[in-house]
């Protein structure tokens, strides 16, 4: 069940005997925010002395060079997703992987097509899941032309990137055509949807006492729901630099049966990863429920949609970052005592 608190403590031979990396672009950052990646440099400093604050032994590292070559290290968060080049959050994978070292996640294979939003919702409509309609544009592929579906308006943006960067709503296919181009010409695959301005919800999931553990879902309600928020705004990097995202939970039992049906069929395609979210729009209206994505190894910002989410059930930030990472050296190997779960 949803609201059931599940989560997993690390015994103390495991924080003794464990060398954890963080591998992050900030991880050795002093917590201020960055000039291009804004409150992104945040999260990862917070998460670095989270690990510590838990008592686990952390070793940083901030580029891909760290694991070229085996590390010295038991066991690695690969936090290096936006590496400059197409689908770089599979190298850091793929390359611990090929050193037969555990990380946190998921594995490459998993998290590469879920990082691709086409594949991702083909998945979810091969599982019984009601989907948004969408189109998609390769480089090189075979280009659909305008939409079948029905639109009025139309969001353009990249099919495997992250934090709404490169992200357009259009009015015409010649708008949605150009900005087509110019995210083919940047080097990124496209991905067409029709623009609902309706209610965003996500469902977080993570590796908790007995598997999967599903958070309460959270909706995003913002003050004017036809705004997108851009990239710049999302990494604090203009307006209100100091507000949280407009998160509530879901109360309404209907709703939350639907997201938790939903939940389980994507998981039954998806399982194992270590934590992530699945999002999906509402329509309070007619009660429509349409998943649109999924986010694998997405924000653990103790701002950010699963933490705000864990506290919801009383479990603080280091409660959940313990959990996910006691669930992951678990279910890799890494434990050779009992499991502690924490009661409820």
């Amino acid at each position: 069940m949803i609201n059931q608190r599940e989560s997993m403590r690390l015994p103390a031979a495991a924080k003794a005997d464990l060398t954890i990396m963080l591998l992050a672009k900030h991880a050795c950052s002093d917590g201020g925010k960055d000039a291009l990646d804004g409150n992104h440099a945040v999260y990862h400093h917070e998460l670095r002395e989270t690990l510590r604050a838990i008592g686990l032994n952390v070793v940083v590292a901030d580029s891909y060079e760290a694991v070229i070559a085996r590390p010295e290290a038991d066991f690695v968060i690969p936090l290096l997703n936006r590496g400059g080049f197409q689908n770089s959050e599979m190298l850091a994978p793929l390359l611990l992987q090929r050193h037969g070292l555990p990380f946190l996640g998921a594995s490459p294979i998993v998290r590469g097509f879920t990082d691709d939003k086409h594949l991702s919702k083909v998945v979810a409509r091969h599982a019984g899941v009601p989907t948004m309609d969408w189109q998609i544009h390769r480089i090189g592929g075979l280009q659909p032309g305008a939409p079948a579906f029905a639109w009025e308006r139309l969001v353009v943006k990249p099919n495997a990137s992250s934090a709404s960067w490169g992200i357009r709503v259009v009015d015409s296919w010649a708008e949605a055509h150009a900005h087509i181009a110019w995210l083919h010409r940047e080097g990124h695959d496209v991905i067409v949807e029709p623009w609902v301005p309706l209610i965003d919800i996500a469902l977080p999931v993570v590796g908790g006492a007995n598997g999967p553990w599903m958070l309460p879902p959270m909706a995003y309600l913002p003050e004017d729901p036809t705004h997108l928020r851009s990239y710049e705004e999302k990494r604090a990097l203009t307006g209100d630099t100091s507000s949280e995202d407009p998160l509530s939970p879901v109360e309404d039992p209907l709703l939350r049966q639907m997201l938790e049906a939903h939940g389980r069929r994507l998981l039954a395609e998806m399982w194992p990863f270590d934590y992530g979210r699945f999002e999906f729009r509402f329509d309070p209206a007619t009660g429509a429920l349409r998943f649109m994505e999924v986010n694998l190894s997405c924000n653990l910002w103790s701002k950010k949609t699963i933490s705000r989410s864990a506290a919801t059930l009383g479990v603080d930030h280091a409660e959940l970052v313990e959990s996910i990472v006691a669930h992951s050296l678990e279910r890799q190997g890494l434990l050779t005592d009992r499991r502690e779960s924490i009661a409820a």
